[in-house]
């Protein structure tokens, strides 16, 4: 697990000088830690706290254009980093896709905060697309486990943004393009994993917020494509999260590919075998299928 809490000072000094690093094309092997909200961040309901979220962009060695907002999962309780984040953005470079970690807030009840912490890493990137050699319209979200859930729920809430905003990431739209969701939470409703649910809408949520966060209910035509990857035997999320979500994408005629794996639990063994290399290979060919990706990535 991720801890943020641990020098909170040096991170602060490397988001400052990360900021000389947003005006130019940085080279591959120096990713940059931005601060999404400078220490004040939104929490729902127009308030705010004296908080922040972080991106870790990876730079490939030759940028096609593309980038991916990585959401780590970890039940909403913590971040699982590593595996499911650095490791992630290290492979889609080798693709040559932008990789950006997203360090998110932990909800604690406060269910609109991971959300709002999605949607402004969107918005970063594409708001540094020129400055980041990326296509502003090949801007993915990818997400494990929690994460997942997170990744899904920026695909099915969204807006253009604020075109009167004063900068240029508050005008820029939140809508991923793409989401790539790996043994994802989708639902919050009995096959959901209860601690995700628990840590998201706290105790005791109201029907209306089930509904508003179980994401196979808020698709509709506008939700981009997706790819979904899930074991059978996925003990503490069910694969019927994967199969909700794509039944509903397939009602509103959104693109979408569901490859059900044989095996592997959750984690997929471990983050190795056949059954994670199954996923890898399967997603960049989907991608590439759909023409966010070139044909030799």
């Amino acid at each position: 697990m991720h801890t943020r809490t641990k020098a909170a000072s040096l991170l602060f000094l490397l988001w400052t000088a990360s900021i000389g690093l947003a005006g130019q094309n940085a080279p591959a092997g120096s990713p940059d830690r931005l601060s999404l909200w400078k220490g004040r961040a939104p929490i729902g309901d127009d308030r705010f706290a004296d908080e922040d979220a972080w991106i870790t962009v990876h730079h490939p060695a030759e940028a096609n254009g593309a980038a991916v907002v990585i959401c780590p999962g970890g039940g909403y309780g913590g971040l699982v980093v590593e595996p499911e984040g650095h490791g992630i953005a290290k492979w889609l470079n080798e693709h040559g896709v932008t990789g950006v970690v997203l360090e998110y807030r932990l909800p604690r009840g406060r269910s609109m905060v991971p959300l709002l912490d999605a949607q402004q890493a969107i918005r970063t990137v594409r708001a540094n697309a020129q400055r980041w050699s990326l296509d502003p319209n090949r801007i993915g979200i990818m997400g494990f486990s929690a994460g997942g859930h997170l990744a899904s729920t920026a695909g099915t809430h969204f807006d253009g943004g604020d075109p009167q905003a004063p900068t240029a990431v508050g005008r820029a739209g939140c809508r991923p393009d793409f989401m790539v969701l790996v043994y994802p939470v989708i639902t919050m409703d009995a096959t959901t994993h209860g601690g995700s649910k628990r840590n998201l809408l706290g105790k005791d949520p109201t029907p209306e917020q089930v509904a508003l966060f179980s994401n196979e209910r808020q698709v509709t035509p506008r939700t981009p494509p997706a790819f979904l990857a899930h074991a059978k035997d996925d003990g503490p999320v069910p694969c019927a999260n994967s199969q909700k979500f794509y039944a509903a994408l397939r009602q509103h005629g959104v693109p979408a590919k569901y490859l059900e794996l044989p095996s592997g639990g959750h984690g997929l063994n471990g983050y190795q075998g056949p059954m994670w290399d199954a996923w890898q290979t399967q997603s960049m060919a989907w991608l590439q299928a759909m023409k966010f990706l070139p044909g030799d990535a």
